[in-house]
């Protein structure tokens, strides 16, 4: 028997729910459907740990190929379970189920899994009708549900710590431990603010990765010091989202860009940045810039609709993540951040960088 959480379920949806829809939904920065950019689907491929499964259409026919072997399932089969499933799925409890009703459908094509086998990057990929140009390209696409917990677009780790030197004053070994003694329910902005009773500073000097910094630094040459400020600012201020911490960021201007003529220096650069994390850039590994085969998110919404988002149309893409998304504090003991420390004669201040979806 299958069992699985909401996020393996919604793989399933997903697949069910286009196949019966035989179409994509472009959305808009507030996941809401455009009408003017709908996608025809030609088929559907999804890698499953007995192979490649190749889904078409032949009048009210699902045609499903794979492993020499040939399955045709009327469409409103699909259309049926997808909305068993989606019912499923909004009244489970549990962190994990099984739904005996969708498993055996699912073997009556030889879906055997819930999730794309774990080697391949795209959970899903599409072949579309793009009406504005007659093409049919393929598309890749990670699938993001709303019906379980929200996912996170960068993960924490030591390697996304950002390291600020103290400035402005030189702290006793008893402000030191009073400073990291503080251990309230915000401790880390807790402690930035006894910090600055102290008369200090946070300056940034470097990531604590190299990997990381140099990442960014290829993305663009300023981003390190915009999420150093981005950071700081999370810490310092009841701002958690990333649309109004850039919002605010732009108008303090930190880093001096001449506003002038209104450039959106910040916005534009973490738009960068966001696309970069959502199409393969990983703190710990060296980013060349070559986009992996997954292009897009496929967002199913609470309410069952799926949303398509796609480099293929990065102005959509782009402002979806950058509305969509929110800084957070992950473990400051796990991925040691937080604390007053000394090195090389400087006394110094570790923050961390985690970027979770909205719920």
């Amino acid at each position: 028997m299958i069992t699985g959480n909401k996020g393996e379920w919604s793989e399933v949806y997903t697949l069910l729910k286009i196949i019966s829809d035989k179409k994509l939904f472009a959305g808009d920065s507030d996941l809401k459907k455009l009408e003017s950019l709908i996608f025809p689907i030609i088929k559907i491929l999804r890698d499953e740990s007995n192979g490649t499964y190749e889904y078409g259409y032949l009048s009210d026919l699902v045609i499903i190929k794979g492993n020499a072997e040939e399955f045709r399932i009327p469409i409103t089969q699909f259309k049926e379970k997808a909305a068993i499933l989606l019912s499923k799925l909004k009244e489970s409890t549990t962190a994990t189920f099984s739904i005996p009703e969708i498993e055996t459908f699912m073997n009556s094509f030889n879906c055997v899994s819930l999730k794309a086998k774990s080697s391949v990057k795209s959970d899903i990929r599409i072949v579309i009708h793009d009406q504005r140009t007659g093409t049919t390209p393929e598309l890749g696409f990670s699938i993001k549900s709303q019906l379980g917990g929200a996912s996170t677009l960068l993960n924490a780790g030591k390697t996304t710590n950002f390291v600020y030197e103290i400035e402005h004053t030189i702290l006793s070994e008893q402000q030191i431990q009073t400073i990291n003694g503080i251990d309230s329910r915000s401790k880390i902005k807790d402690r930035i603010e006894k910090l600055e009773e102290f008369s200090g500073a946070l300056r940034f000097r470097q990531t604590e990765s190299s990997v990381f910094g140099n990442n960014l630094t290829l993305i663009d040459s300023a981003l390190p010091n915009i999420l150093a400020e981005i950071i700081l600012l999370f810490f310092t201020s009841s701002h958690s989202k990333t649309i109004d911490l850039v919002n605010e960021i732009s108008r303090l201007n930190p880093l001096e860009f001449n506003l002038e003529t209104n450039h959106p220096y910040y916005s534009y650069k973490i738009k960068r940045f966001l696309t970069d994390i959502a199409l393969g850039m990983m703190p710990s590994k060296v980013w060349t810039g070559e986009l992996d085969t997954t292009g897009g998110y496929l967002v199913v919404k609470e309410n069952g609709e799926i949303l398509c988002y796609h480099i293929y149309n990065r102005n959509e893409f782009e402002d979806y993540l950058l509305n969509n998304t929110k800084l957070e504090t992950a473990s400051s003991t796990r991925h040691d951040f937080g604390t007053v420390y000394e090195a090389n004669g400087k006394q110094l201040f570790k923050l961390n960088l985690q970027i979770r979806f909205l719920k």
